[in-house]
C-alpha cells in the first residue's frame, strides 16, 4: 500500500508537468500558425487573365466533341499539360532552376545557429 502511495506522490508533479507542457504547445501551435517568412507574395489580380484564359479553353472543349489525340499531344507540347499550357512555368521549381536554392535542413540548421549563438 506504500508502494503505491509512493509512486501517486511522484506522478503528480509529472502528470502537472504534462498538462502544462500540452497546453503550451496547443497554445503556441494556434498562436503561430506557419512561417512563410521567405515566401512569394502574389498580387490577387496577378493570375485574373491566367485563370479566364483557362477557363474559356475549358469551356470550348467542354461544348465540343472530344479532342482526338493528335490534338491533346498538340496542346500537351506547348507546355507542361494540355490546359495549363505554358502558364507559370518560369515560377515552378525544377533542377535547373533551383541549384542555389537552400534546403530546409540548411534553413533550420542557420535558425538554430542564431538561437544558439554559434554563428
Amino acid at each position: 500500500m506504500k508502494i503505491i502511495a509512493l509512486v501517486s506522490s511522484i506522478l503528480r508533479p509529472v502528470r502537472f508537468l504534462v498538462v502544462a507542457f500540452t497546453c503550451a504547445l496547443l497554445l503556441l501551435s494556434n498562436a503561430f500558425p506557419a512561417f512563410a517568412i521567405d515566401s512569394y507574395r502574389s498580387n490577387p489580380e496577378e493570375a485574373t487573365t491566367q485563370l479566364l484564359d483557362i477557363q474559356r479553353k475549358t469551356d470550348e472543349v467542354e461544348r465540343s466533341a472530344p479532342p482526338g489525340l493528335n490534338k491533346v499531344q498538340e496542346e500537351s507540347n506547348k507546355g507542361l499539360n494540355e490546359v495549363q499550357g505554358d502558364a507559370d512555368i518560369d515560377k515552378m521549381k525544377r533542377p535547373s532552376n533551383s541549384q542555389s536554392a537552400t534546403s530546409v535542413e540548411e534553413k533550420i540548421e542557420n535558425v538554430l545557429e542564431k538561437v544558439t549563438g554559434k554563428k
